[in-house]
């Protein structure tokens, strides 16, 4: 909330105490600002919620109210009552002009707010296998839950960003066998690849960088040894690609948990044993299963076979424990569509471990489509294989390939579009933003602002629109991160973006002829600069001064 929306609801508060006896919570107390300025700077519809409490029409409580605020609220130019029970603020120019200081003052801070109260959540994100690239059907996830963080850390939560290695189990052996094949075949030996195994551009690479540090070692070794040398070489070498590409794609990890650590720690047994304890399993056809029905799951799950293996569920849960041990309050995950009924299953070990229901959050990141010409890309021009995430970022932009992955919400369906994400056009929102950012930096390399102490002259109506609006930018941040919206952010940049076109189509910035308007509007420039560079920072989209 911005400094006037905060005093409009201890206002609000106020008088309804004052003239109902009702103590009202910040939470109950709506404010809005209205599409039409004809219905002031900011709305309440305070008199209708407490319709039941006063037992009369709103309009008669609104009135009432009124008569009150009008008496304490020195900001406002005037209150109006309209339609049913509106209550409309009209604020003093002066007071929203305040905003212009608070930006400049604040500069990178600016938007900085203590609503997450520091507690403190994990967001595990990507988390793809090691056994391969990253492609785009990972750069939307990859995007978002950096964005996530960004967002919670500037809004006061301790977030650590985590990757879970998926480098235990069947897929790594597979990676194993299959760099071994190649090894062999490279000597002039014959190897079956394995079915299941993996055969893309990126195991030969691997295969001849392996070749090339301990030549033909391990023609003369035992073949399991070769295999498990291989298989650990390729999770290392395929995590460190990993991580190389998504610093390439500007998203930067605090810790990387490997599964294969969980297991050699012990901890999927003691989390096995935890809930034989806790009276969670029972025993059926010499498997130990689940009631995760008896917390919300649609039915039982097996989590240790007859044979004595794990499914994957049991090695999830001890990492989710995990979590949980090193002291975190919120969990957030963020899987793809496809595991869409997991969730429930993870939930329910949770619950019945312990955890609040609300402990565990997973938001569900629905599929990509690449589109080019109109027609869907499915494959990479160089390689035929899935277009990589250094590929698309090389191929539209870096700040291209973030934005757009981030500027819907991540439960609907997106097409991402070539053409649209490479165009140098209004249409594009990328280009739309940062151009608007070139040309205020444009503006104050011409004519540097100067903070002042007070601002009585900016009174249009395009004026008073863009000081609302970067006086709305620390509540939106709060939300965005509150909910995990990055889209949010977007949305308001496009809005900012859009005010300041239509603010410089039609104001002369510099006036000779008016010098005190002209450094008042020079530092409402800045306001805007400082607000849209730091929204764009969020979304790891750069600001460039020139274009």
């Amino acid at each position: 909330m911005n400094k006037i929306e905060t005093l409009l609801k201890n206002k609000i508060a106020e008088a309804a105490f004052s003239v109902f006896d009702l103590e009202l919570t910040d939470d109950f107390v709506f404010i809005e600002i209205p599409k039409d300025s004809n219905n002031g700077d900011y709305s309440t519809n305070i008199a209708m919620k407490l319709t039941k409490q006063v037992k009369q029409k709103p309009i008669i409580t609104a009135n009432m109210l009124v008569e009150k605020l009008n008496k304490t609220c020195d900001f406002a130019e005037k209150i109006e009552v309209a339609g049913v029970g509106f209550i409309n603020f009209f604020i003093k120019n002066t007071v929203l002009a305040e905003i212009i200081n608070v930006v400049i003052d604040a500069q990178e801070n600016y938007g900085q707010n203590k609503s997450g109260n520091n507690q403190k959540i994990l967001v595990e994100y990507v988390s793809a296998n090691p056994t391969g690239p990253l492609h785009c059907g990972h750069a939307r996830g990859a995007a978002w839950g950096d964005v996530i963080c960004r967002l919670l850390k500037k809004s006061g939560y301790d977030c650590l960003r985590e990757y879970y290695i998926n480098d235990a189990g069947n897929q790594i052996d597979m990676l194993g066998e299959s760099i071994f094949g190649r090894y062999r075949q490279h000597f002039g030996l014959h190897f079956n690849l394995p079915a299941d195994g993996y055969y893309g551009q990126d195991i030969i690479e691997i295969t001849k960088e392996i070749i090339d540090e301990v030549g033909d070692k391990y023609l003369h070794t035992d073949k399991q040894e070769a295999i498990d040398f291989f298989r650990w070489e390729g999770r290392n070498r395929e995590l460190n690609r990993i991580k190389e590409d998504l610093a390439y794609y500007g998203c930067q990890f605090d810790s990387w948990v490997s599964e294969q650590m969980i297991v050699d720690d012990n901890r999927v047994n003691q989390a096995l044993e935890k809930m034989v304890a806790m009276n969670l399993t029972y025993q059926k056809d010499g498997a130990f299963w689940f009631k995760s029905t008896e917390y919300g799951d649609d039915k039982d799950r097996v989590l240790k076979k007859s044979d004595g293996s794990y499914t994957y569920l049991t090695p999830d849960i001890a990492y989710h424990l995990y979590k949980f041990e090193r002291g975190y309050d919120k969990l957030v995950n963020l899987w793809g569509a496809d595991h869409h009924g997991y969730v429930a299953r993870m939930k329910a070990a949770m619950i019945a471990l312990g955890h609040p229901k609300d402990a565990l959050e997973v938001d569900l990141i629905q599929m990509v489509r690449l589109v080019e010409d109109g027609m869907e890309v499915k494959m990479s021009k160089r390689t035929g294989n899935a277009i990589t995430i250094r590929e698309l970022v090389d191929e539209v932009g870096l700040d291209a390939a973030r934005y757009f992955f981030v500027c819907k919400a991540v439960e609907t369906h997106l097409d991402f579009d070539f053409n649209l994400a490479k165009s140098e056009t209004n249409d594009n929102p990328v280009y739309y933003a940062q151009y608007a950012y070139a040309r205020i930096s444009s503006v104050l390399r011409q004519y540097p602002f100067e903070r002042l102490n007070h601002y009585s002259l900016l009174n249009c109506e395009k004026e008073i629109a863009l000081l609302k609006h970067i006086g709305e930018f620390t509540s939106t941040v709060a939300d965005a991160a509150k909910t995990r919206a990055p889209h949010k952010v977007c949305n308001y940049i496009q809005k900012l973006a859009q005010y300041f076109h239509s603010f410089y189509a039609t104001n002369k910035i510099w006036d000779e002829k008016n010098p005190q308007l002209s450094k008042e509007r020079l530092a409402l420039v800045e306001a805007i600069r400082v607000t849209l560079k730091n929204a764009l920072d969020l979304l790891g989209v750069s600001a460039p001064e020139r274009m």
